[in-house]
């Protein structure tokens, strides 16, 4: 009797549905075709229930998803979508896993090319809201998808530093951590962010005005050498000792 299809198996179909590759052996003629057919119907019914997946963790959240729902979205039964991914968890581990992968493949993607920023537009539209809403209900994998995005920041950082006129003064992962959690926070509070761009931003006309509203925000600096300084000397530690006495005084 066949055995449902484990997170390594779902692990293996992603990489074979983003690689678009099919390489029977040992096969020909019409058996090949054959073949080929039944794969091609495989590997199309699983994105439809990953991407129907995708689509129901972010609108409703996991405790709220439920298999059958997504299988009706995907339109495949109940029974089959378990046979393919086992249980629900496995297939968020599964949609997990397929956003960190596009995020990696993008970054690369952006670093190869940085004019080549359709592709990042297009992952904030396909992904934005998952991500804000694993945040909210707290993925246990989430700490992965924070961690890949954090070395994706790293990366550009260093390229940021190597032009840069001063050395910087924080490391470059504590910097990294920070603008992350800065990007994660835009999705993860969209209602309010839609209400002020007056668009949804996790549209197409949204997503255009976020995007560039940050390539603004990033290519500018928000304060000049001489400001940054006057605010850095505030945290020298004669100032911050003095105000710890000051402030225990008072208590």
């Amino acid at each position: 009797m066949s055995q449902p299809h484990s997170s390594e198996d779902w692990r293996s179909d992603n990489a074979t549905c983003r690689a678009n590759e099919l390489r029977p052996q040992g096969t020909s003629g019409d058996a090949l075709v054959q073949r080929r057919s039944r794969r091609i119907q495989d590997l199309t019914a699983r994105a439809r229930i990953r991407g129907a997946a995708l689509k129901h963790f972010a609108e409703a959240g996991y405790e709220r998803t439920t298999i059958r729902g997504i299988a009706e979205t995907a339109a495949v039964s109940p029974g089959l979508l378990r046979y393919r991914c086992g249980s629900k968890n496995a297939l968020r581990q599964a949609c997990d896993e397929y956003v960190l992968d596009m995020l990696h493949r993008v970054n690369a993607q952006i670093l190869e090319d940085p004019s080549s920023s359709a592709s990042t537009e297009e992952v904030s539209r396909r992904f934005g809201r998952y991500i804000a809403r694993s945040l909210a209900d707290g993925s246990p994998t989430l700490g992965a998808i924070f961690d890949e995005m954090m070395t994706m920041t790293v990366q550009w950082l260093a390229r940021a530093d190597e032009r840069r006129s001063d050395p910087p003064t924080i490391d470059r992962r504590i910097r990294a951590a920070l603008v992350t959690a800065m990007a994660v926070g835009i999705p993860l509070l969209h209602d309010h962010v839609s209400r002020a761009l007056g668009a949804d931003m996790f549209e197409p006309e949204g997503d255009r005005l976020v995007a560039l509203a940050l390539l603004d925000i990033y290519s500018h600096n928000l304060l000049d050498e001489r400001a940054a300084t006057a605010a850095t000397s505030g945290f020298d530690s004669d100032d911050a000792e003095h105000y710890g006495e000051a402030t225990s005084t008072e208590v």
